[in-house]
């Protein structure tokens, strides 16, 4: 036993505060300075001016804030006092910064006394004006209306006319007939020559002038002061005198010049007087008239009175139908017809406006930028026409593996030996890959074609190529290898039969490979359907064709694969050298190499089986790219079929945007082809559609069997990380949507598929579970389709839906 003792300390919250311990107890010291602080604090408030009080507590409390300082806290009282008093005061009126302009008044507003400071408006009475604002348009005529225009003469125009007249015949002169409206004069007469003699004196023949004005017609001296063109706006509108009578009023008006209209109360035997006024001057009589009134009607430019309506031939009685066709119109109508087309038929008033509606609206749901192409169908029995074909057989191959393993270069070996691509371009290649150092990329630029994938020595996105034995047309599908490209890599894995796995066999690079993604990748393959698997140990010629080294990965790789779910009997290796070309189309010559007596790649890729698809399911294909085909063909997708059938002049629906579109043109395998089935790469040449419909993963389908869009499912997958509830990506070839994992139905029995554990929290790796996936948006999923789930940059599961 240890010598040292160990005091056991209690946590409890009654053992931390004994009473006994002397921390409640005050200190006596500590109150009484408290106290005289207090104190001085109160004296120096009452002291101050204005004086202030507060409560002892107040004080007491701001004191153990400032540590007993007595000046912070006697300052910050007086403030915080005075702050109160501030928000208990009512408000001020603010003052203004200048005296009023006028003493403050309950009176009423003046504008007068507002404004007497304005020197401007100071003006003299004899100085001020009338302002006359002369009307816009003149008025066209009486309100009874005119006779010209259509409408009913007036009782008023009736009268001046009658009382005109008799006026007329009473003095002996024969005036024109004037209408209410027409600005025209009376007949004119000139006085003889002898009466313009001197003997008269001027106040004599001013009065004989003004008896010459004749008494108007109540109401109408606005119409006769209108109707005479020399005669101004404003003078007509001047007010008479108040001591002039009301009969006096219109002889205001200056007569016009040479003109005598007789008078109701001038006596028969009275003579004519002398006219004395000048003649107009030249720009008086080309701004106002000549000086002689024509005998015909003037025109309207010349007008005072202007009936614009009746000027256009336009009335009141009669307002323009609208419901009928237009003068512009008839006019078109007309000149059609002329040129032998068929007129515009003209909407009716009533029975037609419906109709016309209703094609106007049918119009507008036909209206398009472009104009739509009618493609004409052959009406082919694809599958038919499949069976009579002596195509041969295809096959689709992924090439995965981790990165730097070796696969374009090893592909692009293939294809120079199957003379898919010619030595020129080979030598062009490899001319450009020594100017950036990288000679020996030469061959992985066959299918690396982008600038930034030959600039970082990456494959970034799949490529695909194309090439032919004896008796399969084959087509190359280089998947990337690098971790960050995975979605693109499952891509390319859903459109193959089988898979070619490449191993990079150097020392060191193995291990790391196995580690890396070679064993993801060959996970997401078996996980997308494929069956078969080659595996190339790759790079044998760096380790001098070391048998153990090849027997060690055989040995790795295929207890591996067996696990994840391949068959012994599809699991083949061949050790090969792309850069060298050996073990790939013809048998390595290196003597170190002669312990493999085994198939090369070539060969080991003949082997495959013919695989076949859904010819007689409805249509789906999966949309891989959509790019411009040409100048023929503006807009083109491609992609493989997953079932069915289409030829050229198919109706097709695109989901889940829900467009339909015609196939234009049909190619596959980049030959033109009339139609295409299942398990072949196509690329459909669209019209009748707009591109904004159209993107990578979306499904092509026939519209009378179309593919459900979903924004939920139920999978059985099998876990390659533990999984729970928890955000995911979903995807399924191009398609990559996000999603989560809502719940965890059950963990099921491998080999049996029943039930082990309902609803489990948490599911770990290597386990078979059915999980519901819920997405953001609707996608096109129909089951039984696979998908593979990722998060973090890994892939935790993947399967089908159910």
């Amino acid at each position: 036993m240890s010598r040292h003792r160990i005091k056991d300390v209690s946590f409890d919250d009654d053992d931390l505060y004994d009473e006994d311990d002397g921390y409640d107890s005050p200190d006596p010291a500590e109150q009484e300075f408290v106290q005289q602080c207090t104190t001085d604090v109160l004296q120096q408030l009452r002291a101050g001016n204005p004086p202030v009080t507060a409560t002892k507590e107040e004080v007491q409390e701001s004191l153990w804030h400032y540590y007993n300082d007595v000046p912070k806290t006697v300052n910050y009282l007086r403030g915080k006092k005075e702050k109160e008093i501030k928000k208990q005061q009512p408000t001020a009126k603010a003052v203004p910064a200048y005296p009023a302009p006028y003493p403050p008044s309950t009176a009423h507003f003046s504008a007068a006394d507002f404004f007497r400071d304005c020197p401007w408006l100071n003006v003299p009475p004899h100085r001020k004006a009338d302002i006359l604002v002369e009307p816009l348009c003149p008025r066209l005529g009486l309100l009874g209306g005119a006779p010209e225009s259509g409408g009913k003469v007036s009782k008023l125009a009736a009268l001046a006319a009658a009382r005109k007249k008799k006026e007329g015949e009473k003095s002996g002169s024969t005036p024109v007939a004037m209408a209410p409206s027409t600005p025209q004069l009376e007949k004119t007469e000139v006085p003889s020559p002898e009466l313009r003699g001197p003997s008269l004196s001027i106040r004599d023949r001013l009065a004989a002038n003004n008896a010459k004005s004749p008494r108007p017609a109540e109401g109408n001296d606005s119409l006769q002061r209108l109707s005479k063109p020399g005669l101004s706006t404003s003078s007509s509108a001047r007010k008479p005198s108040p001591e002039k009578s009301q009969s006096a009023a219109p002889s205001m008006s200056p007569p016009v010049q040479g003109t005598e209209v007789p008078s109701e109360e001038e006596p028969e035997e009275q003579k004519p007087k002398i006219d004395i006024r000048a003649s107009p001057s030249t720009f008086a009589s080309t701004i106002v008239g000549a000086t002689t009134i024509p005998a015909h009607e003037p025109s309207h430019l010349h007008s005072n009175s202007v009936d614009l309506l009746r000027i256009y031939g336009q009335n009141h009685a009669e307002p323009f139908d609208f419901a009928g066709p237009s003068p512009d119109d008839v006019v078109l109508n007309a000149q059609n017809t002329a040129k032998g087309f068929k007129s515009k038929p003209s909407a009716s008033k009533n029975g037609d406006k419906k109709k016309a509606q209703g094609e106007l609206a049918g119009g507008l749901s036909n209206l398009s930028v472009e104009e739509k192409v009618t493609v004409k169908s052959k009406n082919l029995d694809v599958l038919e026409e499949y069976k009579k074909s002596t195509r041969k057989k295809s096959a689709n191959f992924v090439v995965i593996g981790h990165v730097d393993a070796g696969k374009s270069t090893l592909m692009g070996r293939l294809l120079a030996d199957q003379k898919a691509i010619d030595q020129r371009t080979l030598d062009k290649y490899r001319r450009e890959a020594e100017k950036i150092g990288k000679g020996s990329f030469a061959l992985a630029w066959v299918l690396d074609q982008g600038s930034e994938e030959r600039a970082r020595g990456v494959t970034i996105d799949i490529a695909t190529n194309k090439f032919e034995t004896d008796s399969t047309a084959f087509t190359i599908v280089d998947a990337p290898g690098h971790r960050d490209f995975v979605p693109n890599m499952i891509a390319g894995a859903s459109q193959a039969d089988f898979a070619v796995l490449v191993i990079d066999s150097s020392v060191g690079k193995f291990e790391s490979g196995l580690k890396g993604q070679t064993k993801e990748h060959a996970l997401l393959v078996r996980s997308m359907g494929v069956q078969k698997i080659v595996v190339a140990v790759n790079k044998m010629d760096t380790i001098q064709w070391d048998k153990g080294r090849f027997e060690e990965i055989e040995q790795q790789i295929s207890s591996f694969l067996t696990t994840a779910g391949f068959q012994a009997q599809n699991i083949s290796f061949v050790p090969c050298s792309g850069f060298q070309g050996d073990n790939i189309s013809q048998r390595s010559k290196d003597p170190h190499a002669s312990w493999y007596t085994g198939p090369t790649l070539i060969e080991e890729l003949e082997t495959s089986e013919p695989y076949t698809h859904g010819l007689d399911k409805p249509l789906r294909m999966t949309i891989g790219d959509v790019f411009r085909g040409g100048v023929q063909n503006p807009l083109s997708i491609s992609g493989r079929l997953d079932a069915g059938s289409l030829q050229m002049g198919d109706q097709i629906l695109t989901m889940p945007s829900g467009e339909t579109a015609t196939i234009r043109s049909v190619e596959v395998d980049s030959e033109p082809s009339d139609w295409a089935v299942a398990g072949q790469n196509v690329v459909l040449n669209l019209a009748n559609i707009d591109p904004i419909h159209l993107r990578s993963g979306d499904v092509v389908c026939r519209a009378s069997a179309p593919i459900p869009t979903i924004t939920s499912f139920t999978a059985k997958v099998l876990a390659f990380e533990h999984l729970m509830p928890m955000m995911v990506d979903v995807h399924r070839g191009r398609l990559h949507v996000p999603g989560r994992i809502s719940k965890l139905v059950a963990a099921l029995d491998k080999s049996s598929g029943a039930a082990l554990k309902k609803r489990p929290k948490i599911v770990g790796p290597g386990t078979v579970a059915r999980v519901v996936v819920e997405m953001d948006q609707a996608v096109p999923l129909e089951a039984p389709t696979r998908i593979v789930l990722r998060a973090g940059g890994s892939t935790v599961a993947a399967g089908l839906l159910e």
